[in-house]
């Protein structure tokens, strides 16, 4: 069972920034409503507001776009549940399926942590066993070697086999069928048309995509419901908050709502940092409070950081949530002409050369260090740099892995990286 490499795309721009003062902070309110029954999800941005409302019931698993990516999500907020079929490997596709014992099988559902985790790769056992598939160093493919049970939006079962990832056109080819294994159809479905998301949906119902998300850099959190595990392990469904893919967040507890010091801890970059449980259920009230010690600071995706204080949680009668949120560190302006983007990177994926373009607003060196996510130096250049001059360069890449790197500019105190793809 498998999911090709992993990438976690942690990258921040490292420019410096400029905090604000409690006295400068100003909260904002604003509210979200997953409507009832929380039958839409929220995409939200801290920048422009809410930028989507999704109805939830409209997909049973979604394929993730990124070309290096393996991870297939089932639907588990409308009830999708997934099981890996332990009587065959794909070789029993067509035969006969025993669901006796069925009861004792567990369900696999979506890592609540973890995007790239998707319920299809629950099984994992490490490279190149990605969950539903085996990884091909030579093609780069994944080739399915398990069978599945899946319980529909609708509460029916199917079966279904992931056969392959065809990496270099992006396209997956899975086969659906009924239990009895009737009806078994092929399909092979490109994920290139919709590289704009993050997950392009498939309702196994009509057989067709599903294209319910706004693009991947318009958002910063989701207000959905999802699976999530209580503290003894039993998968639950909750109402809460997942973060984008690279926006980090940071809890503190027990702290007054004026509380304005982000910096003592490090912004978790996982799936659900914020998650469900900023609220509860009263049973003496019968409704739902909101924890007025809890304060939530996240990094958007313009690089500044966010207060966010929940106010109040109305439930499933109208799904909606107050909340404060403002500015309270902003990306300040370099001293070095890079707020213009005199940077550039290019081609990006690269594959055995990656040329730079650099202008400054000063003389001096400046250093180019390309680095691994665990920060291991690839490669180090130092070069010249005069005030109005625009240096060309490149760097051979040739012995790189294929991965995500940082690419890393410094002049002076200045410094600034981007990310850099190596695909071979």
């Amino acid at each position: 069972m498998k999911t090709t490499t992993r990438i976690i795309v942690t990258a921040l721009v490292l420019i410096s920034g400029i905090n604000l003062s409690k006295a400068q902070t100003s909260l904002q309110k604003d509210s979200i409503a997953m409507l009832a029954s929380y039958s839409n999800e929220v995409y939200y941005s801290f920048t422009a507001g809410q930028v989507a409302s999704v109805a939830r019931n409209q997909w049973d698993i979604a394929f993730r776009t990124n070309i290096m990516s393996s991870s297939i999500l089932v639907n588990d907020g409308v009830g999708v549940t997934l099981y890996s079929y332990p009587k065959t490997d794909s070789s029993g596709w067509a035969s006969a399926w025993d669901t006796t014992g069925f009861s004792t099988w567990s369900p696999l559902y979506n890592d609540p942590t973890d995007w790239e985790n998707g319920a299809f790769s629950r099984t994992a056992t490490g490279h190149p066993d990605y969950g539903w598939g085996v990884y091909n160093s030579i093609t780069h493919d994944l080739r399915g070697d398990s069978c599945f049970l899946i319980k529909t939006r609708d509460g029916g079962f199917k079966r279904i086999f992931i056969a392959r990832k065809i990496s270099v056109n992006n396209t997956y080819i899975f086969r659906v069928a009924n239990l009895d294994g009737s009806n078994s159809t092929e399909i092979s479905f490109a994920c290139t048309p919709y590289m704009t998301k993050d997950f392009v949906g498939y309702d196994l119902q009509t057989m067709r995509a599903v294209d319910f998300q706004p693009a991947k850099n318009s958002w910063d959190i989701l207000f959905t419901k999802y699976m999530s595990v209580q503290p003894d392990g039993t998968p639950y469904p909750v109402t809460g908050v997942l973060n984008n893919e690279g926006i980090g967040a940071s809890k503190f507890a027990q702290v007054p709502v004026s509380y304005n010091n982000w910096g003592p801890q490090e912004f978790d970059i996982s799936r659900s940092p914020i998650g469900w449980d900023w609220k509860y259920f009263d049973m003496n009230l019968f409704t739902y409070q909101v924890d007025d010690s809890l304060v939530y600071f996240l990094k958007n995706t313009e690089e500044n950081v966010i207060k966010l204080v929940f106010e109040r949680f109305d439930g499933s009668s109208t799904g909606k949530v107050v909340f404060s949120r403002g500015i309270v560190s902003v990306v300040g302006t370099p001293e070095i002409d890079f707020s213009t983007r005199k940077i550039s990177t290019f081609p990006n994926p690269a594959c055995d050369l990656v040329n730079y373009t650099l202008s400054s607003s000063i003389n001096g060196n400046a250093t180019i260090t390309i680095t691994d996510l665990a920060g291991r130096t690839m490669s180090s250049r130092n070069i010249a740099v005069r005030s109005g001059q625009t240096i060309i360069g490149n760097i051979d890449v040739s012995a790189l892995q294929s991965g995500l790197y940082l690419i890393d500019y410094q002049v002076g105190t200045n410094r600034e990286s981007h990310k850099l793809i190596i695909q071979k």
